[in-house]
């Protein structure tokens, strides 16, 4: 009898330290929407619907861009795009996303760079009406992008 009860302490005792653990974890931040489609124009490489996807966890935040407007004009190897994202603030100002990252794309291939690293502040809504995409390739080929009206459905807003 004595055992039975001890095992019974031990798991009340258990679950209740997991009930307060759930409590005081930190939550997971958000972005709304996680993904926004945007109309961009890249002078002669192009243009069209370009898909952005953010995600967030405490004030780092990513975006990854996507669009078949634009298709790589030769093979690229993964990871060796330099990119640079100026997203608008509402309020004033820009944040800045920066990155290497890429899947390798072969000639033809949708253009994708990301997810693309910044820092962002809870509250923060960031349009990329108003901001550009640059893309660098091969350290000379320089790709520079720029939405031609508001993303839909609406600015990304940061927790």
């Amino acid at each position: 009898m004595r055992g039975k009860r001890f095992g019974t302490g031990l798991s009340l005792a258990a679950g209740a330290l997991a009930v307060c653990g759930l409590a005081f974890a930190p939550t997971a931040a958000a972005v709304a929407p996680g993904t926004a489609t945007v109309n961009a124009d890249c002078g002669s490489y192009g243009g069209g619907d370009a898909t952005l996807t953010a995600t967030q966890s405490g004030t780092s935040a990513t975006i990854t861009l996507r669009t078949s407007s634009v298709t790589a004009p030769v093979s690229i190897g993964q990871d060796s795009l330099v990119s640079q994202l100026t997203m608008v603030k509402e309020g004033g100002g820009t944040v800045v996303f920066k990155g290497t990252k890429n899947p390798a794309m072969s000639t033809g291939d949708a253009l994708e760079v990301g997810p693309l690293s910044g820092t962002v502040a809870p509250g923060d809504t960031l349009e990329a009406f108003g901001g550009t995409l640059k893309v660098t390739a091969f350290g000379f080929i320089t790709i520079t992008c720029t939405a031609t009206a508001p993303q839909a459905p609406g600015p990304f807003v940061f927790d």
